[in-house]
């Protein structure tokens, strides 16, 4: 079986550390202080130049208070579906708990 090692981490993974960073109020020095890299480090892998190990990425993940997770692809939508309510939610500043399938009060009701 031939190797398929990535050329660059994806688009959406690398956006999302800048995102998260920049969330933190974090330079790429704060981030590489906290994570234990230099700051050059994590300026390539932002920009597609490096692709980290897998433990480099692991931590680099976690400081910035992210998880990397194998899910079924069956359930990727329904996950998918909760990462975006979620961030809508923070967008909007809703705290408030609620249950995971809820009806908004504009949704008609049996």
């Amino acid at each position: 079986m031939k190797s398929m090692r990535l050329q660059r981490l994806p688009d959406d993974l690398r956006r999302e550390i800048r995102e998260r960073r920049k969330a933190k109020g974090w330079t790429q020095q704060e981030l590489a202080k906290n994570a234990g890299l230099a700051q050059r480090h994590i300026s390539g892998i932002e920009t597609g130049k490096v692709v980290p190990r897998y433990d480099t990425l692991l931590d680099i993940l976690r400081v910035l208070d992210l998880d990397l997770i194998l899910i079924p692809r069956e359930l990727l939508s329904a996950v998918q579906a909760l990462v975006r309510d979620y961030r809508n939610r923070t967008v909007h500043r809703q705290t408030e708990e609620r249950p995971l399938y809820a009806v908004d009060e504009d949704t008609p009701t049996g």
